[in-house]
């Protein structure tokens, strides 16, 4: 039973984890923090407005690049409004995203955020 239950904790923060700055996060699960065995989780990287924040479980990280086409959109051979890959949190203040693309962002966490830095339109 405790596995099942795993698993429907971790359904749950990957769902709550693809909302970005451009979203609010209500009830995201998880601690966003690295353990000894960190690895890569599905991940769908919200991109709308660009590639700049991620929420994983609990915890904002903005990307250290953020990255756009100039206008607000993610730059070209980027989906839109998100982009399936990984997320490996690689410690408490990292994480890098990466995708089939080759498209490979690192993110740092934002202590104490408890909000996305701007929700799109």
């Amino acid at each position: 039973m405790t596995g099942r239950i795993g698993h429907v904790v971790v359904a749950a923060a990957l769902g709550a984890a693809v909302l970005t700055g451009c979203a609010t996060a209500e009830g995201a699960g998880g601690t966003g923090r690295a353990t000894p065995d960190a690895r890569a989780i599905p991940f769908d990287l919200y991109t709308h407005c660009g590639i700049d924040e991620a929420l994983v479980g609990s915890t904002y990280f903005e990307a250290v690049t953020p990255l756009s086409d100039g206008s607000g959109n993610p730059p070209a051979g980027w989906g839109n409004p998100t982009q399936r890959g990984t997320m490996t949190v690689t410690s408490e203040s990292a994480a890098v995203f990466t995708d089939d693309a080759g498209h490979e962002v690192h993110f740092r966490a934002r202590p104490g955020a408890s909000a996305p830095k701007r929700v799109c339109a």
